[in-house]
């Protein structure tokens, strides 16, 4: 039976659920490996997990762009490929699944909201692909108060675990703002399919952690049918399948739309540890979490700022 319009924006928005959940229980999925493999495995193997699936959907559809090679041949965009994949998986898979031995997946979830602005600092400052705004800055500094008032530094007199945990979690949001940036200045304009370009960058990023396995992975492990089943859901799904899904969103809603299943992910991600892992808060946990939200807000023009000194002119004026 032929697919209607209604049928593909049904499609698409399972899909985008579905990202939402599968990436909001990441979180919990690594906290529950956790249990009997050490935090190199769990990057390990959600990245050699999640290149096999993808190489095998690349395999069986051999995508195209106007009937050119499956895999591009430069060997400078192989080079950028690998720069991504080392920024946007390999080093902040490690440091999320690092954190996790110290934080807990709900705050890992929260931090990993960051990353839009993130993004934006990096877009603005580094690579200078987009100019911001005023709302935007607005955004950027009151997201940043909000990681202070998560970090909450006045409860540490010296560095422990917990912090460095969390400045884990925040440098892999760094990492991921990073990556979408460096992918938007030389990697966005080439004709390379959504399939093909999720397999080279969690491919490679899968062959760089084969290459690291004496020092990530050669070490004994305990595993009961919980944590294999969130390994397979970290690699699988939520490195590999959910990859695929977010490219159909992406091209189906335009990037702005397609970037909202950030709000999605850390509700899925609070809700699973408090409700599976009976995960508490303090107090400036959600509360800086909400000034991070209506930071993000800002920053991807959601939500207007109020032009005070353009109201106070025209008054002026008036007057």
């Amino acid at each position: 039976m032929p697919s209607t319009p209604s049928t593909r924006q049904t499609l698409v928005t399972l899909q985008f659920l579905g990202m939402g959940l599968i990436w909001g229980s990441s979180f919990l999925f690594m906290k529950v490996a956790l249990d009997g493999v050490s935090f190199g495995q769990v990057a390990w193997s959600r990245l050699v997990l999640g290149g096999l699936t993808l190489g095998l959907i690349v395999m069986v559809n051999r995508p195209r762009i106007n009937n050119g090679p499956v895999l591009p041949k430069e060997g400078v965009v192989w080079l950028h490929f690998v720069v991504i994949a080392i920024s946007g998986c390999v080093i902040p898979h490690l440091l999320f699944a690092w954190a996790e031995q110290y934080v807990s997946s709900s705050l890992a979830s929260i931090y990993n909201a960051v990353t839009p602005i993130m993004t934006a600092l990096m877009a603005t400052l580094a690579f200078r692909v987009e100019t911001l705004v005023r709302a935007q800055v607005a955004g950027i500094v009151l997201g940043i108060g909000g990681v202070v008032v998560i970090i909450a530094p006045w409860q540490y007199s010296s560095l422990n675990g917990d912090l460095w945990g969390q400045l884990a979690c925040l440098g892999a949001a760094v990492c991921y703002g990073f990556t979408f940036s460096y992918t938007r200045r030389f990697l966005s304009g080439r004709p390379i399919a959504g399939s093909t370009f999720a397999f080279l960058n969690i491919g490679i990023a899968g062959a760089i952690m084969l290459v690291l396995t004496p020092v990530l992975a050669w070490s004994p492990v305990q595993l009961t049918t919980p944590i294999v089943l969130s390994l397979l859901a970290l690699g699988a799904l939520g490195t590999g399948v959910a990859y695929i899904w977010n490219i159909h969103v992406l091209r189906a809603w335009g990037p702005t739309n397609a970037s909202t299943v950030t709000y999605v992910t850390p509700v899925v991600g609070v809700l699973l540890g408090v409700l599976v892992l009976s995960e508490t808060f303090s107090w400036h946990e959600p509360t800086g979490a909400v000034l991070v939200l209506i930071g993000i807000l800002l920053t991807q023009k959601r939500v207007p700022l109020p032009a005070f000194g353009a109201r106070s002119r025209r008054a002026r004026a008036s007057a």
